[in-house]
This record gives C-alpha cells, structure tokens and sequence, in this order.
C-alpha cells in the first residue's frame, strides 16, 4: 500500500513519549498514528452494523412498562458516590 507524508500536530513534550512508546513497541510513530486509526475505523463499523442489526427491533411491553419509573431522577442529577455508598451501607448493615 502507497504511503503519504503527513504533519501533525501535538503537543511538544508529548513528542519524546511518543518515540519512547514507539520504541519500546518496535515500530514507528507513523504506524502507531496507523494502527490506532484502523482500530477506531474498525470499532465504528461495528457499532455502526450493531445499531443496524438493532434498529427496527420492537422493544416488549414490559420493558417499555418501565419507562419514565425514575421520575425526577435523570443521570446528570444523580449522584453515584451517594448510590454506592446507600448500596454498601444497606449490603453490610452499616
């Protein structure tokens, strides 16, 4: 497969840790910045045909019974650490 030449930008002191972590891999920074493309194009393809495979699915009644049970309660206002520590306290009686 032809290569092409490509400058990037990023940070300076990123520069020397790149090359280590190159190095240590025995391969090239242009080959890691490769590879971690593929992956990424890859993984989309995937979630992509998942999303696909799924789309026209009926979802069940009794699953769409649930919706709207956590009224009030929406993600960006909960608060996890408070849930996991109700959760540890109720588990171990504390």
């Amino acid at each position: 497969m032809e290569s092409t030449k490509l400058t990037l930008s990023v940070k300076s002191d990123s520069v020397p840790r790149m090359k280590e972590y190159a190095k240590r891999k025995h391969t090239s920074v242009s080959k890691l910045v490769q590879e971690y493309f593929d992956k990424i194009e890859e993984q989309e393809k995937k979630e992509d045909s998942l999303i696909e495979k799924y789309k026209n699915t009926e979802i069940p009644e009794w699953i769409q019974s649930l919706t709207g049970i956590l009224k009030g309660k929406y993600p960006e206002d909960m608060d996890y650490k408070e849930m996991k520590y109700e959760y540890f306290k109720e588990k171990y009686d504390l």
